[in-house]
């Protein structure tokens, strides 16, 4: 019987013998690759394709004109008022997201009795969808009955109208962003302080180092993978909003919160300007390969491994 099947598994080792090793690694990414092509590469493409013509309003190239639409966005005040907006945005969203999401790991990560409650509460916003939640601060917003005006006359200070005011709406938008992402990056940066061996911690306590400086050279630096992600993802997704900017203030007051991807979705989907999106899109996912490149590049000397 043993035989009979040790014949079976050499002739099935023959058989994948006589593929060549790179063909079968192909059938195997065949499915993924197919994915790709009509998701990813293909639109890419295309994009790349249509920034360079004038395009009807069904988005068909009809006249080439090379690199006009870049040139034209470069001398826009519009588009130099998006970018930035975009910029703000993401100084607004990234430190203060990162660094509230791991004072709350911090804290889900002690172990106290009842804290598996806490960190359901701390994670809970992954549950909600951007449309969802952005309906929610637009009452926290609403200058008559919104939580947050109510709170302010609390305190003595006069009501606001947070997304009405230049001045105050793209900070507005970027706390509920901050709100919204940070359960992502909380349960991320949580399961990289379990990862975090405990006798580290034991032998400090035996040295008797303070837990200020347990958090400085042993868990900022055994968690700085895990951070150079979040700060990667957390980039892109900033410089890639939309759907909270499209509830809450469609781009305005005087386009103090039109970031460039709710510029690109005007100009395509309101102004049928194909080409000028296209060459907004190139522009953007241009840099943010570069912003992405260059986090690597720097995040890696300052990356410790287990």
């Amino acid at each position: 019987m043993m035989a009979a099947k040790e014949q079976g598994a050499l002739k099935k080792a023959k058989a994948r013998k006589g593929i060549p090793s790179f063909v079968e690694g192909m059938l195997y990414l065949l499915p993924s690759i197919l994915l790709f092509t009509v998701f990813l590469f293909y639109p890419m493409l295309k994009t790349i394709y249509l920034s360079f013509f004038l395009t009807d309003a069904q988005g068909n190239a009809q006249l080439f004109v090379g690199l006009e639409h870049y040139s034209n966005l470069l001398q826009s005040d519009s588009f130099r008022t998006s970018m930035k907006a975009t910029f703000l945005f993401v100084l607004y969203t990234v430190p203060a997201g990162i660094i509230i999401a791991l004072f709350l790991a911090l804290l889900a990560n002690q172990k106290l009795k009842g804290i598996g409650f806490f960190r359901t509460i701390f994670s809970s916003t992954m549950g909600m969808s951007v449309a969802a939640s952005s309906v929610i601060w637009l009452f926290i917003y609403n200058p008559a009955v919104g939580i947050s005006n109510l709170m302010m006359k609390a305190l003595g200070f006069s009501e606001m109208q947070w997304l009405l005011n230049p001045d105050t709406a793209l900070i507005a938008v970027a706390i509920s962003t901050i709100w919204m992402n940070t359960g992502f990056s909380f349960m991320i940066l949580l399961g990289g302080l379990h990862n975090i061996d405990s006798h580290l911690y034991e032998s400090g306590k035996i040295a008797g180092v303070s837990d200020f400086y347990s958090l400085r050279k042993i868990t900022l630096p055994l968690l700085s993978p895990t951070l150079l992600f979040i700060v990667t993802v957390s980039l892109i997704n900033s410089f890639q909003t939309f759907g909270q900017i499209d509830i809450l203030t469609k781009g305005g007051p005087m386009e103090s919160t039109n970031v460039i991807v709710y510029s690109i979705y005007k100009d395509a989907f309101v102004n049928f300007n194909i080409g000028s999106a296209s060459a907004q899109a190139v522009l953007l996912f241009a840099f943010i390969l570069v912003v992405t490149i260059l986090q690597f590049k720097w995040g890696e000397k300052r990356v410790h491994y287990q």
